[in-house]
């Protein structure tokens, strides 16, 4: 399916007032409020733009596969820095820059958003518009590139897509160390503000694992300072970003918490399992909202067997909200992308 095709098709679908489900790969269909409206496959409009290496930047269609992606920044010895979830071989960049989702480096290497450098949007009236560029300072007015990203298709269709690459790390190695989550919190912390190469790190089940990455020398420097035992595969740091790990199996309602880094141990009942050095916390079961907010954080069902519809996110400030309906009036006035996946009217 060509650019124009995918304009026709919502120029149709705003004339009729129908609403538009965009899909890619529908690796990520569980996040969010239920999908719904007439599908729109855009694994068809797919393919890498182009590749500088030497320049850092990969510009690609939304229907590319990510594993496409990577395995040709792999032959250059380069990657996503941000270690986007998959959650599926289907997953395509489109739906990763939708979706706005981040794995394990995040903490380290920064989020997604902040590697967008430009992206090229179908709004709801069809229109093709282009924002950003391909190199960082671009930026004039509103960086609506950046802004696009954890959209979840509401503002528009992402058609293409420049990203920021990094080189791979010369050298990454894994410890595993056995400690409470009150000690391990605050390790994680006072090593925060220590020069040491930390690209991921995650507790669960009094364990805590620290992934090391950069020169050889750092980070055998760094494994000496830390202690703990050496992890052997990487395989561990894959099946927490897919979410193949074995605390994310069962039935039960699974949330993702944002807090602080130095936030306690927030005591809810059921496993946790923690990332990004302390600021991201799963859970299973118990709805940890009031506990959340009591930490002046924010919890999201990031997966759920039944949801009740506009419960997914945190409810957002009066202002804010106020601020997301103008934008969704501007980019959809007919109100027909991914009507509701964030928010009721959005």
């Amino acid at each position: 399916m060509s650019l124009e095709a995918l304009q026709d098709r919502i120029r149709d679908a705003a004339a009729r007032g129908t609403p538009l489900r965009l899909r890619g790969g529908g690796s990520k269909d569980f996040y969010g409020n239920e999908p719904r409206g007439e599908l729109l496959d855009t694994r068809s409009y797919a393919g890498i733009v182009s590749y500088e290496p030497t320049e850092l930047v990969v510009t690609a269609r939304c229907g590319t596969p990510l594993k496409q992606i990577e395995d040709e920044l792999a032959r250059h010895h380069q990657c996503m820095p941000f270690e986007p979830p998959h959650f599926g071989p289907e997953a395509t960049l489109g739906g990763c820059v939708a979706a706005g989702l981040s794995g394990p480096r995040r903490a380290s290497a920064g989020p997604l958003r902040d590697f967008v450098l430009g992206v090229k949007l179908v709004d709801g009236r069809g229109r093709a518009l282009t924002f950003g560029g391909q190199v960082m300072k671009n930026v004039a007015g509103y960086d609506v590139a950046r802004l696009a990203a954890g959209s979840l298709g509401t503002l528009g269709l992402i058609a293409e897509v420049s990203l920021k690459v990094l080189p791979r790390p010369a050298c990454e190695l894994t410890l595993q160390l056995e400690m409470s989550e009150p000690a391990a919190l605050d390790s994680l912390n006072r090593w925060a503000g220590q020069p040491l190469p930390i690209s991921a790190t995650a507790w669960h089940g009094q364990q805590l694992f620290v992934r090391l990455s950069g020169s050889e020398p750092a980070v055998r420097a760094a494994a000496r300072k830390i202690g703990g035992t050496r992890l052997e595969s990487q395989q561990f740091w894959s099946d927490v970003r897919e979410h193949m790990h074995a605390f994310f199996a069962g039935p039960e309602p699974l949330w993702r918490v944002a807090v602080s880094s130095a936030c306690p141990p927030l005591d809810e009942p059921g496993d946790t399992l923690i990332e990004w050095g302390g600021a991201l916390r799963w859970t299973r079961g118990h709805d940890p909202r009031q506990t959340t907010r009591q930490a002046q954080g924010h919890a999201t069902l990031f997966r759920a067997q039944d949801k009740e519809q506009g419960m997914v996110f945190t409810p957002l400030d009066p202002v804010v909200m106020g601020l997301h309906r103008r934008l969704k009036a501007a980019f959809d006035p007919a109100g027909i992308l991914n009507p509701g996946r964030m928010y009721p009217g959005i």
